[in-house]
């Protein structure tokens, strides 16, 4: 798929861009913009521009060079589809799974798997900088958390969902177990920053112009109320008014309250209570998109398993 690849000898006479999308996968837009990059060669030499709408024969050889940012299609690799519409597809992501690749060839993500699937996301946000290994991707999900992931797979729609998400008109509401008991309604404004990378953890940052990460930091806010009260431990819905790296584990853990079987905010033997991290991306509401995404059967099972005893 990537490197050598000789056009098939039943495909019969056909053009260089089409041959191209058949090698590496992806629509016949993005084989296109892989010709023009130069990232393509024909018979050995680098394929011009101009050369997209060449007529091969059958013993042409087409071969897509590696190149900074391509994502490696996995169609056999599991993808949990929840909806999909004009341009843009809701998947389940699974806790542990990341959401894009991180470097050229890794696999194992969900992007691998949405690129398996749907090729024309691939190169989708070129225009605001992105594309390459997070194409399409509008919005992450932790490593750790489970539920809804909103891939584009146009420009368009990359930038429209991009802008809806930037002026804060979606409605991003979770399920979280944390431990203790919070209020049962209460909201959260915070000032967060990242304050440490590999791996990274975000601290609350005081309102102070002095401090040495307050230029870094942005206010965040978030509101919850209890759903369903556990053992040791309390189910909440989680509505976010912003997005921000690990925003409810910081803000939690800050209050007193982290998240269960969180490895970086929650003290170890709070993170030993849950094998998993409890939390997960419930729904997604975006302009006429409205996905809705139940918990995992091992995060429901990790639920009964704490409400035995509760006298609940």
């Amino acid at each position: 798929m990537v490197g050598e690849s000789p056009t098939p000898k039943d495909s019969g006479p056909g053009r260089l861009d089409a041959a191209v999308a058949a090698v590496a996968g992806v629509s016949r837009r993005r084989a296109q913009r892989l010709i023009a990059d130069g990232m393509v060669t024909l018979n050995g030499r680098v394929a011009a521009g101009s050369d997209k709408g060449k007529m091969l024969t059958p013993s042409d050889a087409v071969a897509v060079l590696p190149g900074v940012g391509w994502v490696l299609p996995e169609p056999d690799r599991p993808l949990a589809v929840l909806a999909e519409g004009d341009s843009w597809v809701a998947v389940d992501k699974p806790a542990g799974v990341a959401v894009h690749p991180l470097r050229e060839g890794e696999t194992g993500t969900v992007l691998n798997a949405v690129a398996g699937r749907y090729p024309q996301v691939q190169g989708v946000g070129e225009s605001g900088g992105e594309g390459g290994l997070k194409s399409g991707v509008v919005h992450r999900l932790d490593v750790e958390t489970s539920g809804v992931l909103l891939i584009a797979l146009n420009e368009k729609r990359w930038q429209r969902f991009r802008e809806a998400f930037a002026e804060h008109q979606t409605e991003k509401i979770y399920t979280a177990v944390v431990a203790g008991r919070p209020k049962a309604v209460g909201r959260a404004d915070l000032r967060l920053a990242i304050t440490r990378h590999k791996p990274s953890r975000v601290g609350v940052i005081p309102p102070d112009p002095e401090h040495r990460h307050f230029a870094a930091s942005r206010r965040c806010t978030l509101n919850w109320r209890t759903t369903q009260r556990l053992t040791g431990a309390t189910r909440l819905e989680v509505k976010l008014d912003t997005g921000f790296l690990h925003q409810i584990r910081a803000t939690f853990a800050h209050l007193g309250h982290p998240v269960l079987g969180d490895p970086i905010y929650a003290e170890p033997d709070a993170s030993l209570v849950s094998q998993r991290l409890m939390l997960h991306a419930a729904s997604l509401r975006l302009d006429e998109i409205n996905v809705v995404c139940p918990p995992s059967p091992e995060f429901t099972a990790e639920v009964t398993r704490l409400k035995r005893g509760s006298g609940d």
